[in-house]
């Protein structure tokens, strides 16, 4: 166990993101825009938000757009400069600014375990965060600085979680856990199925994209076998965790897109787009007269 604060945060992104096809076939899904920003911009001012100074993106072969994103670009703020676009100048510098910013790169797709073992020689011996950039947790106070907060209650691993009504669990991780008295909201795992089969399922908590691990789960990803594809399952090796160290879900305060689905990204950028005080009151008005 530690007491280590959570400075660094993983953001497994090596993907082929085929679900937007023909998209993604030139621009990284997580950079498709959700308005004005990109799907893995939301992420990391999420995980700078909860106090994470360090941004590792686990990259592969054609997605240097994101890291070009969070870097500078000076032709483009010369260019705005000397329009005296001031207010377009910031915002072009502003992701620059965002935090520290490492990339390096998951050469095959061999599964999230894997892709979260790439970023083991950068964390080193610290817990550290995982943000799946697919999921946008839309709250008040950001996911995972409600995660960080917990996490410095019990100084273990922690999944972010939520309850997902009927047969959907079958599309999820699972959870068999127990409540616990000192923290509503913190959840005891005592194991977990990937993808349930309906009417099997230990209960109705799914895992969502938001994690905060303990070094140790490289070691487990490490010794665990690979699944169907070849592939390296996060939830096996937490599972092989639990053996060692105690696990808690968390229950979220938030509402979550599924961005890395058609209809849900298609969601998310209605319901941001309402919230816009500038885009707001003008789509709402349109949006009246659409005819549905």
């Amino acid at each position: 166990m530690t007491s280590q604060k959570i400075r660094k945060a993983v953001f497994p992104a090596a993907g082929m993101g085929t679900r937007f096809l023909p998209a993604t076939k030139a621009v990284p899904k997580e950079m498709l825009p959700l308005v004005d920003k990109p799907l893995i911009q939301y992420g990391v001012e999420e995980a700078v938000a909860a106090g994470c100074t360090e941004i590792i993106l686990i990259s592969s072969r054609g997605k240097t757009s994101m890291e070009d994103h969070f870097d500078r670009n000076p032709e483009l703020e010369a260019s705005l400069e000397a329009k005296n676009k001031q207010a377009l100048l910031e915002i072009a510098r502003s992701t620059s600014k965002l935090a520290k910013v490492i990339v390096t790169r998951q050469p095959e797709p061999l599964g999230l375990g894997h892709a979260v073992l790439m970023a083991k020689q950068i964390v080193g011996d610290e817990p550290f965060a995982v943000i799946l950039a697919d999921d946008i947790v839309d709250s008040a106070v950001p996911c995972m600085k409600q995660m960080v907060e917990a996490f410095a209650e019990v100084h273990c691993s922690i999944l972010g979680s939520e309850v997902v009504e009927g047969d959907a669990i079958s599309a999820y991780g699972c959870l068999d856990v127990l409540p616990v008295a000192s923290n509503p909201r913190l959840l005891e795992v005592k194991g977990m199925v990937e993808k349930p089969k309906p009417g099997t399922q230990p209960s109705q908590n799914a895992i969502i994209g938001r994690y905060i691990l303990t070094p140790r789960i490289f070691e487990m990803i490490e010794g665990i076998k690979p699944g169907a594809g070849g592939e390296l399952q996060l939830t096996d090796a937490i599972l092989a965790l639990l053996q060692h160290e105690k696990v808690y879900g968390f229950s979220y305060q938030g509402k979550r897109h599924d961005a890395g689905d058609k209809l849900g990204f298609l969601k998310a950028t209605v319901e941001y787009a309402l919230k816009r005080p500038d885009l707001g009151p003008p789509f709402r008005e349109w949006l009246k007269t659409f005819p549905l």
